[in-house]
């Protein structure tokens, strides 16, 4: 939500918080935090609570600004005067009644002014302007929200090996496809969901007639060939039909899940630019470390972003490999403009290239288009940076998968990241708990959002924590005492829909869908 400009008389009044010092009758509370949807709303003077009347006070700018409000100052009566969508709220400094529409509406404590400076109750003008209030006093946060729960539901639907969608059994069949895709909108927006996630990229190929990749074989069985209608487009417009939102999800530099070129279209990459394709471990991947095949990349992406309305792009974790040896040796040394000596930070400042270039690219073109990433869920380890998350895996994702996603966020390059957070509560090795708590405090000032990955793959499974769907619930619920969180999205769809422990009356359940 923008900000609206104040004026300069305006801003002398209502900028900042009552300084404690000239207000004996105040308790400090440094510590206190307010966030709007989200955001951590920051300020150079503290908020403070009325300990009699156990209440927070807070400069009116806070709620006002943040939601566009209208804010009068009249000196010479020294009133305030807020109005929003229609309720106009009044209230005089040192009076315990304010009006709201007209009627009179007792204070728990009254409007203040101290060297020229109006606080108000939190929780009086928050609720007034249509605001959920939520207080967690542990950490000492103050929750105020536009629209309740979290903004984003959402599910991935994977296309590669017909893992989601759609079935071998549709090949050549429109009309099925288009079937199946429906039902399993109808099945998620059920459980609550009101986003997905759908992979339009699978293996270096398309789920729409594109000039730079050849059609998915995911659709007929056969890359290259023309399923008889475009799907994207489709899936888009039946998505959308539902008031659920659409995300484009591209594998960046995967290109194919084998190495072998047999049933490889003549139009895909890894045929027309061998120069471009490394083997590691099995598969095939377009190198980052060359520009024009990171600009390739680029320019496939924008070519959905340009011609479709979709919500969003969606990146997941192919960048580089983990546990695979990579050869890029001949890259590093034609490439390295930048004369880096060390390759892994060379690699990294590559994915850092792409990654911003991209986001500049989609947001000169859709400034409304989301563009976020779903990294791996660690992104160094405590033992090897004094920043990173108390956890011991055996990847993380700065130092194998080269993606310095911290740099991602504090360069604004993307709206949201979504790590990928497929650990259970209390986890040894990587609790799902901590890194929840490490990631709002990585995301927290800035303007990038947080989204969670969750795993209901795991469910049913042998590993700690997964005997039982309230796993997920607990997830869910641990994620509402961090504003920061804004969204959750679950691997994968058809995990939902196979319904492991009942997870569907749980999520039903949570999200209160009758």
């Amino acid at each position: 939500m923008r900000f609206r400009k104040w004026a300069a008389g305006l801003l002398a009044v209502l900028c900042g918080f009552t300084a404690l010092s000239l207000a004996g009758h105040a308790q400090a509370a440094s510590s206190i935090r307010i966030y709007l949807d989200g955001k951590w709303i920051q300020s150079d003077v503290a908020p403070y609570i009325m300990p009699k009347a156990n209440l927070t006070m807070v400069p009116v700018r806070v709620i006002s600004q943040g939601l566009g409000a209208n804010v009068v100052w009249t000196q010479k009566t020294k009133t305030v005067t807020i109005r929003k969508s229609g309720t106009t709220i009044i209230m005089k400094v040192g009076q315990k009644t304010a009006t709201v529409g007209g009627a009179k509406t007792a204070l728990d404590a009254p409007v203040a002014l101290t060297n020229n400076r109006v606080t108000v109750p939190l929780r009086f003008i928050s609720e007034r302007l249509g605001l959920q209030v939520k207080w967690n006093p542990t950490t000492q946060w103050i929750q105020l929200m536009t629209k309740p729960g979290h903004e984003i539901k959402g599910a991935w639907i994977s296309t590669v090996y017909n893992l989601d969608w759609p079935s071998v059994a549709s090949y050549g069949s429109p009309d099925t496809q288009k079937q199946e895709y429906a039902v399993l909108l109808d099945d998620l927006q059920g459980m609550g969901m009101n986003a997905v996630y759908v992979q339009v990229r699978p293996n270096a190929d398309a789920l729409y007639p594109s000039k730079l990749a050849p059609w998915s074989k995911y659709l007929t069985g056969v890359q290259g060939q023309d399923p008889g209608y475009d799907p994207l487009a489709y899936m888009i417009e039946e998505t959308h039909r539902r008031g659920m939102e659409f995300h484009a999800w591209f594998n960046p530099f995967r290109a194919n899940t084998d190495a072998t070129l047999n049933g490889l279209s003549p139009q895909h990459v890894a045929v027309l630019h061998p120069d471009w394709i490394v083997n590691a471990g099995g598969k095939l991947y377009v190198n980052p470390g060359i520009p024009a095949a990171r600009q390739h990349i680029i320019d496939v992406i924008m070519e959905v972003v340009k011609n479709y309305p979709i919500d969003g792009i969606h990146l997941d974790d192919y960048f580089y490999p983990s546990g695979s040896n990579f050869d890029d040796d001949a890259a590093f040394l034609a490439y390295n403009a930048k004369k880096i000596a060390n390759k892994d930070d060379w690699r990294r400042d590559n994915v850092n290239d792409f990654v911003k270039k991209l986001g500049q690219a989609i947001h000169s073109a859709k400034p409304q288009v989301s563009f976020g990433i779903s990294p791996f869920g660690v992104w160094r380890n405590q033992s090897d940076d004094s920043s990173g998350s108390d956890t011991h895996a055996s990847v993380t994702a700065y130092d194998d998968m080269h993606a310095d996603v911290r740099s991602w966020i504090r360069g604004n390059w993307v709206d949201y990241v979504m790590p990928q957070l497929y650990w259970s509560i209390g986890y040894p090795a990587a609790g799902y708990d901590k890194l929840v708590q490490w990631w709002a405090h990585e995301v927290d000032g800035s303007n990038v959002k947080l989204f969670i990955g969750h795993s209901p793959y795991k469910l049913g499974t042998s590993e700690a924590g997964w005997q039982t769907s309230a796993e997920i619930v607990n997830q869910l619920k641990f994620n509402e005492t961090y504003p920061q969180v804004r969204g959750d999205v679950f691997f994968s769809a058809k995990d939902l829909r196979r319904n492991p422990l009942d997870v569907i009356g749980a999520l039903k359940a949570y999200y209160q869908i009758k």
